[in-house]
């Protein structure tokens, strides 16, 4: 007696097609599960046997074997317990073979035949849209994430008994998603920073842009405070880039039972003690790091200097590519990595060199150790560089109104606007200056030939790498792009060269 069952896997955010063969014949009773399944889901037979008889579905005893196929990929998850045991029904004749054709079947199940969540729903909804699919049986608590996904037809059953009940029935009952509750932000704006204007405008060419930005500056200057409110200031997620950022978050397990669309961009600010793994993924089964967490949004790496070596290489690549792809000997993970870096450092240890009314007490040597920490090539790729002062008792005493975040954010929407219609044209990853290649730039991004000599020029006096000279381009045009000009001229990429430290 043998039963085919389809049910799906995802490795990184995306999902393959998984066949569950179930075959049980005569002999000792014994239990095989083959098709390189991980610990979770070798543990299914105790899950899904336990089920089966609180459900009133005991299993004869016999020889069962579970393949997993492709036998070649690893499977991990406990969302393989629901298509075993609807195998086992099939092939002993408890559900007609017909009733499970076309239908997908992704579930962990409980002691007692309850059908719990699982991770990753959404990428498997999304996966099944291409398709031909009768429905997607998965449990209550994730149909409002795969309801993202509304070509998908969805079949929740609250327990193992209700499913074989409506198979048995051909009377599946179809799951509909609650209304979509969009994640609310927060109530920071840049109306209430007091002073720093030279930073507030580097962070709207930051935001506009897509660029990556290194706040230097004294205790209490309010860094932190103006890295917070940057997501203010950010065009709202497009429904694709709100889908996959909820896949992103639906694989780590972090999505709450409300609000499950994000529609908000995401700001990660993870803490200083964090490892090389947690912050660029990483495990035995690879899971996203808190760079893909941030995918289409803000990471904010306060006191920069305190993150451990390791962790600060490690962004590297995720800043260059958009992507961090994760090795293993089995296997090769690639998660999706594209965010703008906001990052905050003190001058020095004691943090106030170079503030004309505070004393540094820190000795030279001190001085260039500490800054030492952040590498040459990892400082290179940060686009911009932006220092700040003190506020002075009179401004925070008696500060002036500032500019409200939404009248900065109809600027940067603008300009995000100019920036999709120019790399129309482009690979999907392209989509604003900072992801651009200088080359294309060049070519296209109309610079006046005296801005190009201007930058020229530029590179050899700071002693700027090819590197620092493309960022260069790039936030030069972003610059224009805020101001509404076709051509990139000598004063935009003046602003844009006071970003670049020497």
């Amino acid at each position: 007696m043998l039963a085919a069952i389809r049910s799906a896997s995802v490795l990184g955010i995306d999902a393959f097609d998984v066949c569950v063969e179930v075959d049980v014949a005569s002999g000792l009773p014994h239990w095989t599960l083959v098709g390189l399944p991980a610990g979770e889901v070798k543990e299914s037979r105790e899950r899904v046997t336990a089920a089966l008889a609180n459900s009133g579905f005991p299993i004869p005893p016999r020889r069962v074997t579970v393949s997993l196929s492709p036998g070649d990929t690893r499977k991990a998850g406990t969302g393989f317990d629901l298509p075993i045991a609807v195998g086992l029904l099939v092939a002993l004749g408890a559900i007609p073979v017909d009733t499970v054709e076309g239908i997908v079947f992704l579930g962990e199940l409980g002691l007692d035949g309850a059908i719990r969540g699982v991770r990753g729903a959404l990428s498997v909804a999304r996966h099944l849209s291409s398709r031909t699919t009768r429905a997607l049986v998965l449990p209550p608590a994730n149909v409002d994430e795969a309801g993202l996904v509304r070509s998908v037809p969805l079949v929740a059953p609250p327990t193992l008994r209700d499913l074989v009940d409506g198979l048995q029935s051909g009377a599946l009952a179809h799951a509909r998603a609650s209304e979509r509750k969009p994640t609310a932000g927060d109530d920071t704006d840049f109306a209430d920073v007091v002073g720093q204007e030279s930073a507030k405008r580097a962070l709207e060419i930051a935001a506009a842009g897509g660029h990556a930005c290194l706040l230097i500056g004294p205790p209490g200057a309010g860094k932190t405070m103006l890295a917070r409110r940057l997501p203010s200031i950010l065009p709202a997620l497009t429904e694709d880039e709100a889908l996959e950022v909820t896949a992103i978050h639906s694989v780590a397990g972090l999505l709450s039972s409300s609000g499950v669309c994000l529609s908000a961009r995401p700001f990660r600010a993870p803490h200083h003690s964090i490892s090389s793994a947690g912050l660029v993924g990483g495990g035995g089964v690879p899971r996203p790091g808190e760079v893909s967490l941030a995918h289409h949004g803000v990471l904010f790496l306060d006191e920069l200097l305190e993150f451990p070596r390791s962790a600060l290489e490690a962004l590297r690549q995720p800043l260059e590519d958009g992507r961090v792809t994760i090795a293993r000997a089995a296997l090769s993970v690639a998660f999706p990595a594209r965010f703008s870096m906001i990052a905050a450092m003190n001058p020095c240890p004691c943090g106030n060199a170079g503030e004309p009314t505070r004393v540094c007490t820190c000795a030279e040597s001190e001085i260039v150790r500490y800054r030492s920490r952040l590498s040459g090539p990892l400082a290179d790729r940060i686009d911009m560089h932006v220092t700040l002062g003190a506020v002075s008792p009179q401004l925070l005493q008696h500060p002036s109104d500032g500019e409200s975040s939404r009248a900065i954010r109809t600027r940067v929407e603008a300009s995000r606007a100019v920036q999709r219609r120019r790399y129309a044209s482009l690979p999907a990853a392209v989509r604003c200056n900072a992801h651009a290649s200088g080359r294309w730039l060049l070519s296209h991004g109309t610079f006046d030939p005296e801005a190009k000599s201007l930058v020229t020029s530029a590179m050899e006096s700071l002693k700027l790498s090819a590197r620092g000279y493309h960022r260069v381009l790039r936030v030069a045009r972003t610059i224009a792009d805020l101001e509404g000009s076709n051509s990139v001229s000598t004063d935009h990429v003046a602003e844009a060269l006071r970003y670049r430290p020497r």
